[in-house]
């Protein structure tokens, strides 16, 4: 690991003032769960390291009644978010941050951090650059995990984050501010990431000097019945990353489905919206039969590659189940 300046402030206005506009010179401290290892492998060698932990206007759930949203601030703890009472109606996060299978990455990960999680793939981690020798290495090599759509440029890893396919399908909002705290921009979950074309690119559109603040959720409306659930496919019960994943938000009315949105996880460069598929479910009631449907319809412009195409069937399983979950059917998963 090499040697950096550690700073910790406690407001907004200080955090910013210590990012620099140079790409890789600073980087953000969250929970460590992700950057330590990052760090101690010197895939990353920044001049300084900011803990966020500590910043007041990044903790908490608010109510924002003008919007008619909950933020929710980036450094608040998995843990907390789960236990938070304004949170109970939202079935998908709770089931994303579950389905992590570990007590001691909830207490420590934070909302910001594991959104902005680094790709897990392995070249990566090895120090062979984000695009791995623009996607050569993946392309030739072992590509078992890794994106099965949007993967002819060279970008081939997955999006790591397990909670950005629930609360996108949540309609969330991230909100970025920096490089000072009145410059302030709020935008749709799913445009917070990005498949990089270059080395120069990561994985979200932050700026070395932004930093995600706050997610926003709309607050549920009583006079609309929301179901969501999310679904990973795993290799088994532990803290692993799954193999795909699928979480999805339906609004029902007279049990006809109304609003649908499904979004894939694990299986792009950046969390899949599946608007395919999604339409598939609106005017039906969801069964088996229409739940096939849509599962089939979100992978059917897959694009496998050497040594992946077995992940195709398994995100169709995960949208499927995620589907079947939200709207109280069995899903036949080991889940029940």
């Amino acid at each position: 690991m090499n040697n950096f300046a550690y700073a910790q402030p406690r407001r907004l206005e200080s955090l910013l003032a210590l990012l620099s506009p140079t790409p890789g010179e600073t980087e953000v401290l969250a929970g460590g769960t992700d950057l330590v290892g990052l760090l101690r492998e010197r895939v990353l060698t920044p001049e300084r390291v900011v803990n966020v932990c500590d910043v007041e206007e990044l903790q908490g759930v608010h109510e924002v009644p003008e919007g008619g949203a909950l933020a929710l601030g980036a450094a608040m703890r998995l843990d907390e978010l789960h236990e938070h009472p304004l949170l109970e109606s939202y079935t998908a996060l709770h089931q994303a941050i579950c389905g992590l299978r570990s007590l001691q990455y909830q207490a420590q990960s934070t909302l910001g951090g594991e959104l902005c999680r680094r790709p897990r793939c392995w070249y990566f981690r090895a120090g062979h650059g984000l695009l791995a020798d623009g996607g050569r290495l993946i392309r030739e090599g072992d590509n078992r995990y890794h994106a099965i759509f949007d993967n002819a440029g060279p970008a081939k890893f997955v999006s790591a984050s397990r909670l950005a396919p629930a609360l996108i399908a949540l309609d969330a909002r991230a909100v970025l501010v920096g490089p000072e705290p009145e410059y302030l921009s709020v935008v749709p979950l799913e445009e917070l990431y990005q498949t990089p074309i270059d080395e120069s690119q990561r994985e979200t559109i932050l700026q070395p000097n932004q930093v995600l603040a706050q997610i926003l959720l709309p607050q549920a409306d009583a006079s609309a019945a929301v179901a969501s659930a999310a679904y990973e496919v795993r290799h088994g019960e532990g803290p692993d990353d799954p193999l795909a994943a699928a979480a999805v938000s339906l609004q029902i009315e007279s049990g006809v489905v109304r609003q649908a949105k499904l979004v894939l996880g694990q299986v792009a460069p950046t969390p899949r919206v599946a608007d395919t598929a999604s339409r598939l479910l609106v005017g039906h009631a969801v069964d088996q039969l229409r739940a096939e449907a849509a599962g089939r319809a979100a992978v059917a412009d897959a694009t496998p590659l050497s040594r992946n195409e077995y992940k195709v069937q398994l995100a169709e399983v995960a949208a499927t189940r995620a589907i079947l979950k939200a709207a109280g059917l069995a899903t036949g998963g080991f889940d029940e």
